[in-house]
């Protein structure tokens, strides 16, 4: 087994990476990492819907999709993410305990009463410690899971507090559950640093065949291409949604503006806009102008900015109608 320590913060190049082990390292792999200010979405999510958008613009949070199924998951740096690839003799790999187990090890040799609980959390006192998710393909399976060491609250919380009203899809949905931090139940204090050791000699100790590995030049070229035309693009962490039907009213100085939005793979099919501001042009021809247009605000404001916002919206501007749009 190959264990390593990723260097790496930036959350495009790192969920690459846990799709370069699974995909082009044949052998089985442990591997500790910490991801920069990020929002990471499960496969099947609609991106939009499990994102509090204005609290994530407001503070540089990264958005990434991930290659497994589950839930919307905040990572800092005061959070620690471990992911394990193994390869068995048939496509019954799916084990969240399995994969949890040496994480509860260490825990509990720390004095923390950890203890698996549901589908694939690890809980201390009834509050959720690590969330996990694995994906499979055909005899080999990618686990991973995150670690709430030192994470800030508050940015959980309103990064991912969104408006169950505003989004009608069939999506998986994200299940908030109540949190906790490792380090609030650590006998003796620990640094992220020093926890992460510990559970890297656990594995290591536990598994004769492990060895300390180190990505290569090739490896890290590999996984910058695999960010670059994957990951780090509008296409996979926002059009890969499900189709879904958008609607969310707001106020201005000019009135109040409700937007309804049909959405197929990230492109607006159908807009429809209501409200009580006064106009002198028809806003049919902003409805028609933004059909065929990525649900992206970049997008959309190349659209609107070919108009004259105040003749269509009476003392409303682009940026409010993009308010009202995410």
């Amino acid at each position: 087994m190959r264990c390593i320590f990723h260097k790496s913060t930036d959350p495009y190049f790192n969920i690459a990476t846990d799709e370069y082990i699974f995909k082009h390292i044949d052998e089985d792999c442990f591997m500790l990492w910490q991801n920069d200010n990020a929002i990471i979405v499960g496969k099947h999510q609609n991106t939009l819907a499990e994102i509090n958008y204005d609290y994530v613009k407001a503070n540089n949070i990264h958005v990434v999709r991930r290659l497994s199924g589950g839930g919307a998951v905040y990572h800092d740096l005061g959070n620690l993410n471990f992911s394990f690839t193994q390869t068995g003799k048939d496509s019954s790999l799916m084990d969240f305990e399995k994969y949890t187990l040496p994480i509860i090890e260490v825990l509990q040799s720390l004095g923390v009463n950890a203890e698996f609980e549901g589908r694939n959390d690890i809980s201390v006192d009834g509050k959720k410690i690590s969330g996990n998710a694995e994906h499979i393909f055909k005899n080999k399976v990618l686990h991973h899971g995150t670690l709430l060491f030192a994470s800030e609250m508050k940015n959980i919380t309103e990064a991912l507090k969104i408006n169950p009203l505003k989004y009608i899809d069939k999506a998986v949905k994200s299940v908030p559950k109540r949190v906790g931090n490792i380090s609030s139940y650590l006998k003796a204090p620990l640094s992220i640093d020093e926890f992460a050791k510990k559970i890297m000699d656990h594995i290591v100790e536990t598994n004769p065949d492990a060895k300390i590995y180190e990505f290569t030049p090739e490896d890290l070229e590999s996984i910058a291409e695999i960010r670059d035309k994957k990951y780090a693009t509008h296409e996979w962490n926002y059009a890969y949604s499900p189709d879904y039907n958008f609607k969310k009213g707001i106020k201005t100085a000019g009135g109040t503006v409700e937007m309804n939005m049909e959405v197929e793979r990230g492109i607006i099919k159908k807009v429809k806009i209501f409200g009580d501001f006064f106009n002198e042009k028809d806003i049919a021809e902003i409805e028609d102008a933004l059909k065929e247009v990525a649900h992206n605000e970049a997008s959309i404001r190349i659209v609107l900015g070919h108009f004259v916002i105040g003749e269509y919206f009476r003392n409303i501007t682009i940026d409010n109608l993009i308010e009202a749009m995410f």
